[in-house]
C-alpha cells in the first residue's frame, strides 16, 4: 500500500502554495532565458565600445561570439551533472538555494567588471558567463524534481509546464530591460549624435545586472521550503517528518497524511547502484530517450536563436544609420516581438493541454510542426525568401518557436522529472539536460558558421541557409521518431505508478 503522504499529495487540490512554487522554481528559468537573450543586443554594444573605429561601427568578431555562447553552456553541462548528482545524494533543499545564489552573485560579476582593455573585459565577462552557466545548469534538474515531486498527478505537467514557462518571460524581460535601458542613454547624450557613446560601457553593465534581481528576490523563499515529501519519505525514510513538512505547506490535515504504523516505505531506496547493470537495463532506455530527445530539440531551439541575426538582418536598419544604443533597441525589440507572438503563447499551450493530450502526442506534434516550418523556411529561401522581405517568412520563424515550446522544448524539461525513481531523479534529469545542452553547443555554434553561402561579417563559407535549414528539419524528424518509439506516457499516474512500470525488472533481477 502507498504511503498516506505520497497518496495524499497525488490528491491533493490546487491550491496557493502550488504557484507559490511555481514562481520560486521558476526564477532560475527566467535568469536562464533573461542571459541568453541579453547576448545578442549586448554584443552589438561591446563590439561598438571595444572594436568600433572612426570610419567602422565595429562588432565583435564571431569566434568571440561564438566563445561567449560556448562557455555559458559548458558551465551548464557541469551544473546540471553535479547538482543533479547532489540532489539526489544530499537532498533537494540543500543546494537549491546555493545554485541560486552562484546564479544571482555571478550574475552582478558579469556587469561589475573593472577592466577598461578590451582583452580583459571579455576574459572577465566569459569567466563569470561560464559561472553563471553552472549555477542555471544546477536549477534545472532541480527546479523540475522540485515541482513534480510536489505537485498533484492530476494537473502535475501544467505545474512543471508552468516553472519551465518563466523562460518565456525571462526573454521577454530581457528585451524590454534592453531597450529601456538603451531608450534612457540614447535620451540623455542627445539622441544618438555620437556612433558610440562612452556611456554604452556603463549599459551593457546594467542591463546584464538587473537580471539578477528577480532571482535574487526569491533567495529567501528557496530557503523557506521544506524538502520534498518523496525524498524525505523514499529516500531519507523518515516518513513522519514528511508528514510534518506538508502538513505546513499544503491544505491537508494531519490525520489524511499520519500511518497508523511506524513503517517504512515499501519501494525504498532500491539496493542497487547507479552505475550498475540493474539501473542500465532498468532505466537505460528511459534515459537515452530522454536524452536524445533534448539533445536533438536544442540544436534546433538554440540555433534557431543564435542564427536569427541572419534572419533579422533584413528588418534592422544599417549600422551607419544608427547609434549603439539604437542598434542594440532594434535587436532586443525584434526579439521581444517573437516572445510575444509565438514563445510565451506556447508556454501556455502546453501548461493547457499537457496533462489533457499527454507528453508523448505533445512531442511528437512539436517536432512535425517545426520541420515543416523549417522546410518551408530553407527550400526556397534563396530563390524566394531572400528576396522578398515580407512577413510570412518571420510568421513561419515564430512558428518554429511556438511548436518548440509548445511541443518538445518543454516536454523534455518534463518527462526526466516523472519517469525515474527518487533516488535517480535529479541526476537522471542533470545527465538529460546535460546531453541537450551539448545539442545546444552543436546548434549555437555549429550551425551560426554553417549557415552563411559566402565569406561575411566574419564568418567562413558554409553551407547556407538552404542546406543548415534542411538539416534541421531533419534532426525533428528525428526527435519525433525518437519519441515514438523511445517515450513512455507519463500522464495521469503518480511517480511511484512511472516507477512502478519497470518494476518487474527489479523483481526479476534482484541483483545488479
Amino acid at each position: 500500500m502507498a504511503l498516506k503522504v505520497l497518496t495524499a499529495l497525488d490528491s491533493a487540490k490546487t491550491q496557493y502554495y502550488h504557484f507559490k512554487a511555481i514562481i520560486i522554481a521558476g526564477m532560475g528559468l527566467f535568469t536562464d532565458a533573461y542571459d541568453l537573450f541579453c547576448i545578442p543586443p549586448i554584443m552589438k554594444l561591446i563590439g561598438r565600445i571595444y572594436y568600433g573605429s572612426s570610419k567602422d561601427p565595429g562588432q565583435v568578431p564571431q569566434a568571440v561570439t561564438s566563445a561567449m555562447v560556448v562557455t555559458a553552456l559548458l558551465g551548464t553541462v557541469i551544473g546540471q551533472l553535479v547538482f543533479g548528482r547532489l540532489g539526489d545524494l544530499i537532498g533537494r533543499r540543500k543546494v537549491y538555494g546555493f545554485a541560486l545564489m552562484i546564479m544571482v552573485l555571478s550574475s552582478f560579476g558579469c556587469g561589475h567588471s573593472i577592466c577598461t582593455s578590451r582583452t580583459c573585459v571579455l576574459f572577465s565577462l566569459g569567466f563569470f558567463r561560464f559561472l553563471l552557466g553552472i549555477g542555471i545548469g544546477g536549477d534545472y534538474p532541480l527546479s523540475a524534481t522540485i515541482m513534480s515531486e510536489f505537485a498533484n498527478k492530476r494537473t502535475r505537467g501544467a505545474f512543471i509546464a508552468g516553472v519551465f514557462s518563466m523562460q518565456g518571460f525571462g526573454i521577454l524581460a530581457s528585451s524590454t530591460v534592453t531597450m529601456i535601458v538603451c531608450s534612457i542613454f540614447d535620451r540623455a547624450t542627445s539622441g544618438g549624435s555620437e556612433s558610440t557613446p562612452h556611456s554604452a560601457d556603463l549599459a551593457w553593465r546594467i542591463i546584464l545586472m538587473i537580471g539578477a534581481v528577480p532571482a535574487g528576490f526569491t533567495y529567501y523563499w528557496r530557503m523557506m521550503m521544506p524538502e520534498t515529501a518523496r525524498y524525505t519519505a523514499l529516500i531519507e525514510r523518515n516518513v513522519p517528518q514528511a508528514a510534518k513538512d506538508m502538513e505546513k505547506v499544503l491544505d491537508i490535515s494531519a490525520s489524511q497524511i499520519a500511518e497508523e504504523f511506524c513503517v517504512y516505505p515499501r519501494n525504498s531506496p532500491p539496493s542497487y547502484s547507479f552505475f550498475s547493470k540493474t539501473f542500465i537495463h532498468s532505466h537505460g532506455r528511459n534515459l537515452f530517450a530522454c536524452s536524445i530527445s533534448w539533445f536533438l530539440v536544442d540544436i534546433v531551439f538554440y540555433s534557431s536563436n543564435l542564427f536569427q541575426s541572419q534572419i533579422y538582418k533584413r528588418y534592422l536598419s544599417k549600422k551607419q544609420e544608427v547609434n549603439a544604443f539604437q542598434e542594440a533597441f532594434e535587436v532586443a525589440r525584434l526579439q521581444a516581438i517573437i516572445a510575444i507572438c509565438s514563445t510565451i503563447p506556447g508556454y501556455f499551450a502546453t501548461m493547457y493541454f499537457i496533462d489533457r493530450f499527454g507528453r508523448v502526442k505533445i512531442q511528437m506534434m512539436g517536432f512535425f510542426f517545426m520541420a515543416i516550418s523549417l522546410l518551408a523556411m530553407g527550400i526556397p529561401y534563396y530563390s524566394y525568401w531572400n528576396n522578398n522581405t515580407n512577413g510570412w517568412f518571420m510568421f513561419l520563424y515564430g512558428l518554429t518557436f511556438f511548436f518548440s515550446n509548445f511541443g518538445p522544448n518543454t516536454t523534455t524539461f518534463i518527462v526526466p522529472a516523472e519517469l525515474f525513481p527518487a533516488r535517480f531523479r535529479t541526476t537522471c534529469h542533470g545527465i538529460s539536460g546535460a546531453i541537450g545542452k551539448i545539442g545546444a553547443i552543436i546548434g549555437s555554434v555549429g550551425f551560426l558558421w554553417a549557415s552563411h553561402n559566402k565569406k561575411e561579417d566574419g564568418y567562413t563559407k558554409g553551407i547556407g541557409m538552404t542546406a543548415s535549414l534542411i538539416l534541421l528539419a531533419g534532426v525533428c524528424l528525428v526527435g519525433m521518431i525518437i519519441t515514438y518509439f523511445f517515450t513512455p506516457e507519463t500522464t495521469g499516474k503518480s511517480l511511484e505508478e512511472n516507477e512502478n512500470i519497470i518494476s518487474e525488472y527489479h523483481q526479476r533481477n534482484p541483483e545488479g
